[in-house]
């Protein structure tokens, strides 16, 4: 399972959401285009395994927003949800959340604040074991320092889409 977010203008936030179908080809269509090439500020970004390690650190330093899978879900908004899934639709676990450019801008704000060593200070691998905290690899030496690597990457990404002002979709594929 891999984390993903993709920036999106407020108006294709609203068209994801009333048809996740053609949000989910938003998504890959912006994912293929920035794989081809990588351009300077991309609207999409993975942080591979680390998703829930991620957001057990921030969860545990009173991070007041979920940038993991989003303060608000898809299903909040579509009724539906439970047809579309498996069909056309495939968003991975589930569906996805997101964060109003309100949220993304407060997010930036925050996580320019809050450097990766605050989040692993006084973290021990085995905390993260004991609270099964996905992929259960911490017992391996540097694995709780390689969550960094995806973590110092958030907050240039945030900053840029608030400068955008744009929307994030999050989830898990």
């Amino acid at each position: 399972m891999y984390g993903e977010y993709l920036r999106v203008t407020p108006d294709e936030l609203a068209r994801s959401i009333a048809d996740p179908v053609w949000g989910r080809q938003l998504a890959d269509s912006v994912i293929e285009a920035e794989f081809v090439e990588e351009p300077a500020e991309p609207r999409n970004y993975g942080t591979d395994k680390s998703w829930h390690g991620l957001q057990y650190l921030l969860q545990r330093a009173g991070f007041p927003l979920d940038i993991v899978t989003g303060e608000q879900s898809f299903v909040e908004k579509l009724e539906n949800w439970d047809e579309l899934e498996g069909s056309e639709v495939d968003w991975g676990a589930g569906p996805p959340g997101y964060l109003t450019p309100e949220q993304v801008k407060l997010a930036a704000e925050l996580l320019a604040r809050t450097p990766f060593e605050k989040l692993i200070e006084g973290v021990e691998p085995a905390e993260l074991i004991r609270e099964h905290i996905y992929p259960q690899v911490w017992d391996r030496p540097g694995q709780l320092e390689q969550l960094g690597h995806h973590y110092d990457y958030l907050p240039a990404y945030f900053a840029a889409a608030a400068r955008a002002g744009d929307a994030v979709i999050c989830w898990i594929a």
